[in-house]
């Protein structure tokens, strides 16, 4: 999951999108994404465990 968001961060700089943020903003706002989806992934496991349905 990390890799992902290194791997969309890195596309971004490469087409320019995020070029223009300084790189402290950049990765601050790749560990908040990375940290958001971590919280999910582990709220959808505990949820399944449990057999609940989010729906």
């Amino acid at each position: 999951m990390l890799f992902l968001v290194a791997a969309l961060l890195l596309l971004g700089v490469m087409l320019g999108t995020v070029a223009h943020a300084p790189l402290s903003f950049s990765v601050a706002v790749g560990l908040v994404i990375a940290v958001w989806l971590g919280i999910f992934a582990l709220r959808e496991r505990h949820g399944r465990r449990r057999g609940t349905s989010a729906h």
